[in-house]
């Protein structure tokens, strides 16, 4: 009879049980005890047989032999071993050889075995000493329960517990275990010590070969786009039917891939409309972009599910390495986050994992997990840029500009985390931390300087700021603190958050303006520009977009655009007629300067008159022209 190894289990921990008295060829028939031993022995239901200190079989009960398929002469003074296969794999060997010599209470393993008729079957092989160990080496009973049935419910009930019901298919759990598996498994991996065994694992536990392949791995991890609409209008039971078709289609590309490992790729459903693709041995990211986008194409024709036809598109995200550099956690969360790309850039689409675009991704979080911490910390600080009047090239007010001194990525410009802050509504606490200290700051220069007109302080507000905050009351409070007068505080808006206004930011703007507050609205030009509804805010001054200055390069050997210039100078008469000022942004050259003041624009800000500088700098240039006019 052959047999596949389990492994042994491990000590009870118990002290022998005391068994039945050592039984040999030489015991005598005399006695009457020993007679009824051998009596019920012979007559027992268990199979077992009496083994001795070297392993040969002593005696053997029928229904052993029944089991074994031969008579009970025939397995005297055999090896015990054979027969129930015991010397398998070192481990079992070891143990049984420890129950033999009495330095072990128990050994108890799984074997399949072969049944004569040609059946196979699943026993429990159970050795204990039959003598006190302190008295040394002795016999030891053997016995062998078959516990085919039970093995038999173990699968049942694993199977169920590892598929899922809708689709047949893989669950969660079943394509963790196989990733694990995939992703844990050594080259060669040594025999650790004796240990128990699950009674019915359905692999080897260790292997000794190396596991073939070229050690990378590949994942497909897609979500149906629009199966929320389906449940929703025709019900969860044609939602089932769908995810059943699905599954199908899914199962059929992967089995149709030209590059399958031997037993084809696992496909699993995650739960919900998510499924996934598990290639291991990929032969690279070409192969598993060729698998997403034939998923892609089957899943393009329509289902016909109970007479309906229903069509789905599904997302794909697309993650490829070596195993090595690889664990489970790391190679699902790369999944996810190139799942969510695909999502974003459009749906119906697969993506491959992108390290480069992962990195800005997780310096995005990084920034956002610290971002409201760092303004009670105070590692923010302003900067402060000219507005330079065009016809006298004077400095007349400054535009307060925020950076973040981070302590891990060091001088952060505001393009890197005011989207972030607006997202989060941090951009509330920041942006009145912001007012603040630029109304401070103007009000020191103006003390400093009392001789020289005072500079007035731009300040930008964010949208979020007119709905998620009270900012008259902001405003109001910090320039009572300040002492600043309103007339010297600028509030600028982009011109879409400030296009359509009603309700809410149209009040808080006309609140401002009546304190006297000036409302500027920046880069104007990039959205509708529809100068009509000016009219209806309470706008003081427009600042014209850069890209309409950079139009007027002609001096550095660029053509200018008179489209541009055109454009602009319509836009300022405009303004003008409505009473507004204009501020040109981005102004670089002199020949720009020279064409807006010829345009007739009140100031200008960029590099030609100075980059955005510290306080310190800024109060040189009160009462001066700067360097560059």
């Amino acid at each position: 009879m052959s047999g596949t190894s389990e492994g042994p289990a491990p000590e009870s921990g118990e002290p022998p049980r005391a068994g039945p008295p050592m039984v040999t060829e030489r015991d005598e028939e005399g006695s009457g005890e020993l007679r009824d031993y051998r009596a019920a022995f012979r007559a027992a239901a268990l199979p077992m047989a009496v083994v001795d200190h070297r392993g040969q079989v002593v005696r053997v009960n029928d229904a052993l032999a029944s089991l074994l398929g031969t008579g009970p002469d025939a397995l005297r003074g055999g090896r015990a071993a054979d027969l129930v296969d015991l010397a398998a794999d070192g481990r079992s060997q070891v143990a049984y050889g420890e129950v033999l010599a009495g330095t072990r209470s128990r050994l108890r393993c799984t074997r399949r075995l072969k049944h004569p008729d040609g059946r196979s079957l699943w026993a429990e092989v159970t050795v204990v000493p039959m003598a006190d160990p302190a008295e040394g080496p002795g016999n030891a009973l053997l016995s062998v329960e078959d516990v085919s049935d039970r093995h038999e419910l173990h699968l049942r009930l694993r199977h169920l517990r590892m598929h899922d019901p809708v689709t047949r298919l893989p669950n969660r759990t079943l394509f963790f275990e196989r990733l694990t598996t995939a992703l844990e498994t050594p080259p060669f991996q040594e025999t650790p010590p004796f240990q128990e065994s699950p009674p019915f694992q359905e692999d080897p536990p260790f292997q000794k070969d190396p596991p073939p392949g070229n050690g990378r791995i590949g994942l497909c991890y897609l979500d149906l786009d629009g199966f929320k609409a389906v449940n929703d209008t025709l019900g969860h039971h044609v939602g089932d039917r769908l995810l059943a078709a699905v599954a199908t289609r899914l199962t059929d590309c992967a089995d149709a891939d030209g590059h399958q490992r031997a037993g084809g790729h696992l496909v699993a459903r995650l739960g919900g409309d998510e499924f996934a693709i598990l290639v291991e041995d990929s032969a690279g990211a070409h192969q598993l972009t060729e698998l997403a986008g034939a998923v892609l194409g089957a899943l393009e024709r329509p289902f016909d599910v109970g007479g309906q036809r229903l069509s789905v598109s599904a997302s794909i995200g697309v993650v490829e390495r070596a195993a090595a550099d690889a664990t489970p956690t790391g190679l699902m969360q790369a999944a996810d986050t190139t799942l969510y790309w695909a999502k974003a850039d459009g749906r119906g689409r697969w993506t491959l994992f992108d390290p480069e675009r992962n990195a800005h991704r997780m310096t995005r979080q990084a920034l956002s997990a610290t971002l409201r911490a760092a303004v009670e910390r105070g590692e923010f600080t302003l900067e402060y840029q000219p507005l330079v009047g065009m016809a006298d090239e004077v400095v007349r007010g400054v535009e307060a500009l925020v950076r973040w001194n981070h302590p891990r990525f060091g001088m952060l410009a505001p393009h890197r985390f005011v989207p972030i802050a607006e997202e989060d509504g941090t951009i509330v606490q920041l942006g009145r931390w912001v007012l603040r200290t630029a109304c401070r700051q103007a009000r020191r220069w103006q003390l400093e300087h009392p001789a020289e007109p005072a500079l007035f302080v731009s300040v930008n507000v964010a949208v979020r700021q007119l709905w998620d905050s009270d900012l008259v009351a902001d405003v109001a409070e910090v320039l009572a603190e300040t002492g600043l007068a309103p007339g010297l505080l600028q509030l600028e808006l982009t011109e879409s958050a400030v296009t359509g206004s009603a309700g809410r930011p149209l009040r808080v703007l006309q609140a401002l303006s009546d304190m006297g507050v000036r409302i500027a609205i920046d880069d104007f030009g990039t959205g509708y520009s529809n100068l009509a509804y000016l009219s209806r805010l309470p706008v003081s001054v427009l600042k014209l977009d850069g890209s309409f200055v950079r139009g007027f390069r002609q001096d550095d050997g660029n053509r200018s655009s008179p489209a541009d210039e055109t454009i602009v100078e319509a836009m300022v008469q405009l303004a003008h007629r409505l009473g507004l000022t204009v501020t040109a942004e981005c102004v670089e050259t002199s020949g720009q300067a020279e064409r807006l003041r010829r345009i007739g624009c009140d100031t200008g800000q960029g590099w030609l008159y100075s980059r955005a500088v510290t306080p310190e700098r800024i109060a040189e240039l009160i009462g001066s022209r700067p360097p560059g006019s």
